[in-house]
């Protein structure tokens, strides 16, 4: 249960983090080239946090897809359609959905393109990769934090999944027939968010450093360099996350 909480709390910080540039890219580069309050499909969804924002704001009619049964009920006591499927095997027929959407799935999937494939296969319209992170590209400062992005790779590796997935899009998406528009997210944290969110951002780099073996006294290290930072005001921290759009 505290595995299945943390989860949801890290994806409810991604919804909140990145939702106003999902909405920003879809109204203006999705929406009006596409028919009104077109019908759209999450695979991946999760708990389904980014159906509700895109089905609240764009007054999208969307339906989710996931592999996880915890996840998919955690959608429909909510009120969101989902159901349980595989990504790289969606129980739809083909050019069902005019838009076909993922997010913070490929890192995950251990081949990418079958699953874009699999994306664009039920998509009349657009596929769209909207978050991927790339950790290879995280910056972290002063001096002596260097090293926090590696551990959170590694953990991510350890885990089977891709922590640099993200400069990969435009390859995937070439390989998949795609030709797509890459780009990248606002990546800057505020000082203000780092302090309101420093727990759960710790959670997961003690998380990852258990992964890799990594001595306690080193990760404590990295700690109190980092709160310091933060309560000096001269913390930065940078996570690169791309987004992939494509149109059939």
């Amino acid at each position: 249960m505290e595995c299945r909480t943390a989860l949801e709390g890290q994806l409810r910080r991604q919804a909140d983090w990145l939702g106003e540039s999902w909405l920003w890219l879809l109204r203006t580069k999705v929406l009006p080239v596409t028919g009104p309050r077109p019908a759209a499909l999450d695979v991946g969804c999760g708990p389904g946090y980014v159906m509700e924002t895109f089905a609240k704001e764009l007054g999208l009619g969307v339906e989710g897809v996931d592999r996880d049964p915890d996840m998919v009920e955690a959608c429909r006591a909510r009120g969101l359609k989902a159901l349980r499927a595989e990504a790289a095997g969606l129980p739809f027929p083909d050019e069902s959905f005019p838009i076909v959407y993922c997010t913070f799935l490929l890192l995950w999937a251990p081949e990418p393109v079958r699953v874009l494939r699999e994306l664009r296969r039920v998509s009349s319209e657009w596929v769209l990769c909207l978050a991927e992170p790339d950790y290879g590209g995280r910056l972290d400062y002063p001096g002596g934090l260097e090293g926090l992005g590696n551990i959170l790779a590694g953990g991510l590796q350890k885990e089977g999944a891709d922590p640099y997935i993200g400069r990969k899009l435009r390859s995937l998406f070439s390989e998949s027939g795609l030709r797509a528009e890459v780009g990248l997210h606002p990546g800057v944290w505020e000082l203000e968010r780092l302090k309101r969110e420093r727990a759960e951002e710790w959670r997961n780099v003690a998380s990852s450093a258990r992964l890799l073996g990594i001595e306690r006294d080193q990760l404590e290290s990295y700690r109190g360099k980092w709160h310091e930072a933060l309560e000096r005001g001269t913390l930065f921290q940078f996570n690169p996350v791309f987004y992939a759009l494509a149109r059939k």
